[in-house]
């Protein structure tokens, strides 16, 4: 990947590559921008309880979510047809955009604003193919059009977009890239409260129907997928990189939690029985011990 520098601007941000992890895809924008402010992660109070009610026992509190007006200015926004509505979320896909990770937190609604115009110009799509989007600083953006709180039907992952929700975390995060802690537990967060509406346990699993015959199982096929889903477990790709993936059972732990659920209790080693060791043979006259030497020392 190359970048091509502009002059008279004083930040830049390398070359993104459209798309992310959506398959088939190579094209590459440049973006060239001022950065503005520091990085400071978003604070996300993953102690707080969930509400204890009978009917919203394992519901999450909704986390802070950007605005998709914060991003999508007249420059780029397209007409679209309306959004498309599921009846629930009962599972999400995490994904990685397959961009850089040098950028600076303040740079995230350009980032989104060129994944958008990618996706709507070259691929030629109603609009931005993930719901939520998260930054390295935990900043929670909304995605695709048709408001956060409802079962927006997306464009993210192939065979499987019905029911679920896309949640794209700004970056790449192939094996031995660190996934920022804020930008995890923002990903746990959205999947807390999304899944916690359909009163479904981030940790279990999820029957899906696949739509598409392209997707890792044949069309119509009934699959039960993980609640909280890399994109590779729905489609042959790499997405959401080893090293988000690697964090996929934290987040669905912290998202548990949120909920108010009782945390996976790690099993522990039950200690082995002491044995005590059979006295030796006695031997008989003329015939050498057949006792093993280390019967003398207690050991098994």
């Amino acid at each position: 990947m190359r970048v091509f520098p502009r002059a008279g601007r004083r930040t830049r941000i390398t070359a993104l590559t459209l798309l992310g992890c959506l398959p088939g895809l190579a094209a590459v924008l440049v973006l060239v921008l001022y950065a503005r402010g520091g990085d400071r992660p978003v604070a996300i109070h993953l102690a707080a309880p969930a509400p204890t009610s009978s009917a919203t026992r394992y519901r999450a509190p909704r986390p802070h979510i950007v605005p998709r007006s914060a991003w999508l200015d007249a420059t780029v926004s397209r007409t679209q047809p309306p959004p498309r509505y599921d009846d629930k979320v009962v599972a999400v896909f995490v994904h990685h955009t397959d961009s850089p990770n040098g950028y600076s937190c303040a740079q995230a609604p350009e980032i989104i604003r060129r994944l958008y115009t990618g996706q709507t110009g070259d691929r030629a799509w109603d609009d931005i193919g993930y719901n939520f989007l998260v930054d390295r600083c935990g900043t929670i953006y909304e995605g695709r059009a048709g408001g956060a709180d409802r079962a927006v039907i997306g464009a993210h992952t192939q065979g499987f977009n019905h029911r679920t929700a896309g949640i794209a975390a700004l970056g790449t995060f192939t094996a031995g890239v660190p996934v920022p802690r804020a930008m995890a537990d923002s990903i746990a967060a959205v999947a807390a409260w999304k899944l916690g509406l359909a009163d479904v346990d981030p940790r279990g699993s999820a029957r899906l129907v696949s739509s598409n015959g392209l997707s890792r199982y044949r069309e119509g096929t009934v699959v039960a997928l993980p609640a909280v889903a890399g994109h590779q477990d729905g489609y042959r790709t790499n997405c959401p990189g080893a090293a988000l993936a690697a964090r996929l059972p934290e987040i669905r732990e912290t998202a548990a939690r949120l909920q108010g659920r009782i945390p996976t209790r790690t099993p522990t080693a039950t200690p082995a029985p002491s044995r005590t060791p059979p006295p030796p043979a006695t031997p008989t006259p003329g015939q050498a011990s057949t006792a093993p030497a280390t019967a003398s020392t207690g050991m098994p």
